[in-house]
């Protein structure tokens, strides 16, 4: 029955994502039709309503919608525009120097909001017109942008390793952040080498040189802006107070940030507690579903079941290590971000632990694949979004991304075959 019930469970699932039915109903539904097989109607509903309310029933949970309204206060605060003069500095006068900017941006600014399709919308919003007007192509812009734009889920604070922590079994967050520096860095210097070679050979042209003054007055209108991040992952790392605490601080911090800058309006509080709500509740209604999909796959032994398969094919490390890349860089393609770490983690962590990999290190892995899926078709949010900011065809962008792909692939593996990649930051911090 157990055999049955699992082959229902996936393969109810994936028609109704095939009905174009939203992923958290679809979710939902596969798991009560398959709970309905091992248990009566009445239980099974009874089970189903407490599994998704117990999901989200955990204090770390409130980290998520408090880092939502930070990211979302501060790009209606001015941040967004003070990290890409800061940018600025930092790149310099190489080709494409304007790509460039955009690409540290989004570093910047998405590991503040903790949102890629909101580093996407904010940087191509700003960036995309002075790349056009200064003969950049479209498909170049976006792409610069599109690629870039997952850096800042892996730069902390990010609301991606949270979820991570929680569904991993209480993995450290301060660990998972410090972790999430280095490879977030690497993508991004990824993008910055593909955006450099592509903009010597279209020809494109440096920014204009910055005199040494205003290079100061960039950076200390950044500062302010950039202690966010120390203030938050200090306090984590030193044990000052908890992920949720520190969501919280970020949120003041935010208000106050955007109150000094001037841009925020008591008019504009009830749209960005409205839009607040509205992320939340569909990252929260993921979760819950979620969570309920992981209760009827240990009813049924799935996550066993695959792991004792893989595991049967070969006991070799690399081997194991690059088939559950394949399977993650595949389910990121047409399965968001929150629900696949969810419903894989459970499912891909004993194989990580049984060949020795550390949950920390395995915990970056999976978010370094699923940030891929980011911005690759059908699902990617991140492209749609980059595409549309930039004004250009999906498949216009594509063509261009194909160099970012091949690169971070590259990168991914990487930082999969060296754990010390992700590994050195917390062990030097000793957590």
């Amino acid at each position: 029955m157990t055999t049955i019930a699992g082959f229902v469970l996936f393969i109810s699932f994936f028609i109704l994502l095939a009905l174009s039915i939203p992923i958290a109903i679809s979710i939902i539904i596969s798991a009560i039709l398959t709970l309905l097989l091992i248990l009566p109607f009445d239980v099974t509903i009874i089970t189903a309503a407490q599994r998704m309310v117990t999901g989200i029933d955990n204090f770390t949970m409130l980290a998520i919608p408090l880092f939502v309204l930070a990211g979302i206060l501060m790009n209606n605060g001015g941040i967004a525009f003070r990290l890409v003069n800061f940018a600025k500095v930092l790149v310099g006068r190489m080709p494409g120097s304007l790509a460039h900017t955009n690409i540290v941006g989004n570093m910047l600014f998405g590991s503040i909001s903790g949102s890629s399709v909101a580093a996407a919308a904010a940087m191509g919003r700003i960036m995309t017109p002075l790349q056009i007007t200064q003969g950049y192509k479209r498909p170049y812009s976006a792409a610069a942008n599109i690629s870039s734009a997952p850096a800042g889920l892996l730069i902390p604070p990010s609301s991606l390793l949270i979820v991570y922590s929680l569904v991993s079994g209480g993995t450290s967050i301060a660990a998972l952040f410090m972790a999430g520096y280095i490879p977030g860095i690497l993508w991004g210097i990824a993008c910055i080498t593909v955006a450099y070679v592509l903009a010597k050979k279209e020809g494109y042209p440096v920014s204009e040189r910055i005199g040494w003054k205003d290079k100061g007055f960039l950076i200390l209108d950044a500062i302010p802006s950039l202690l966010l991040i120390v203030i938050v992952i200090g306090g984590i790392v030193a044990g000052i107070f908890t992920a949720t605490e520190g969501a919280a601080v970020a949120v003041l911090y935010a208000v106050i940030l955007s109150l000094v800058y001037k841009n925020l309006k008591l008019k504009d509080i009830p749209n960005i507690l409205k839009e607040t709500v509205e992320i939340t509740g569909m990252i929260l209604l993921l979760i819950t579903a979620s969570a309920l999909f992981s209760l009827v796959m240990s009813f049924t032994g799935l996550p066993e079941a695959i792991s004792n398969g893989l595991l049967s094919l070969t006991d070799n490390p690399i081997l194991l290590l690059l088939l559950m890349n394949i399977i993650l860089l595949v389910i990121g393609t047409f399965m968001d971000i929150t629900p696949a770490v969810l419903i894989f983690t459970p499912i891909f962590l004993p194989i990580s632990e049984a060949i020795g990999l550390d949950p920390v290190h395995f915990g970056i892995v999976i978010a370094f694949n699923l940030c891929l899926g980011n911005i690759t078709p059908p699902v990617g949010s991140a492209l749609f979004v980059g595409a549309s900011v930039a004004d250009v065809r999906i498949e216009h962008v594509i063509r261009t991304l194909v160099p970012y792909f091949i690169v971070l692939i590259v990168v991914l593996l990487v930082i999969t075959f060296i754990p010390q990649l992700s590994l050195f930051l917390p062990n030097l911090f000793g957590i």
